[in-house]
């Protein structure tokens, strides 16, 4: 099973101000890595969410929380899995990802 084409915004961000970088996220990490079956890509979401929140990567996590949610996650499972991160990653770290999902996931309901 093929893995769709995931799209990422590194050209508008970065295709004249950093070409390779722009070019490596679109062609090597959401061309080839997110693309390899091994892994589905809803699995693919929650380790990339639970990598930024541990990280405390909170900028990319909007994008991420969105994808997660184009590629099977529900907004349930995502809210559980940041509150299972808070063992883990610490108490402020899943605050501040909940922050995040709270703001992503009302944008919806606006």
């Amino acid at each position: 099973m093929a893995h769709r084409k995931i799209a990422s915004k590194a050209q508008a961000a970065f295709g004249e101000f950093a070409p390779t970088f722009a070019e490596y996220t679109d062609n090597v990490l959401f061309g080839d890595v997110w693309r390899r079956e091994q892994l589905s890509l809803r699995e693919r979401s929650m380790l990339t969410i639970a990598a930024l929140v541990s990280g405390g990567h909170y900028e990319q996590l909007p994008y991420h929380l969105r994808l997660g949610r184009e590629n099977g996650i529900t907004e349930p499972e995502l809210i559980e899995a940041i509150t299972h991160l808070a063992f883990y990653t610490g108490w402020p770290s899943a605050a501040t990802a909940l922050q995040v999902a709270k703001d992503v996931f009302s944008e919806n309901r606006c």
